[in-house]
């Protein structure tokens, strides 16, 4: 009777690790998708107010020197969104449970029994 509890108390100690892995992968794919979205309203802001600049300079959109400006600045805003995101999902590759073998179990315990 023991060695049944044993066995159950591993399936259930499973399931809520498998149920607490899944929810631990959500909630940092939430936090990627929310990081996405601040990364793209701040890289909407500094364009726009960049491109303010210039046009208050008299400067066109046909310039090559703005479009490259403007490209170090998306790149330069979206670099540590960007190093987040990688550790992010560093952190959910790290996320495992072990499933518990039980026939493995169940066949040790038959060769303790004295016979």
């Amino acid at each position: 009777m023991g060695q049944l509890v044993s066995d159950v108390t591993k399936v259930l100690d499973y399931n809520n690790s498998k149920k607490s892995a899944e929810n631990q992968r959500q909630k940092i794919l939430s936090e990627i998708a929310a990081n996405e979205n601040v990364k793209t309203n701040l890289i909407k802001k500094v364009l726009s107010e960049q491109r303010a600049k210039y046009g208050a300079t008299g400067n066109t959109g046909s310039s090559l020197s703005e479009n490259a400006v403007l490209k170090r600045l998306r790149d330069e805003t979206s670099q540590p969104y960007d190093e987040k995101k990688k550790a992010s999902i560093e952190q959910i590759k790290k996320i495992k449970v072990k499933k518990p073998n039980l026939i493995k179990t169940w066949l040790s315990k038959i060769e303790n029994i004295p016979g």
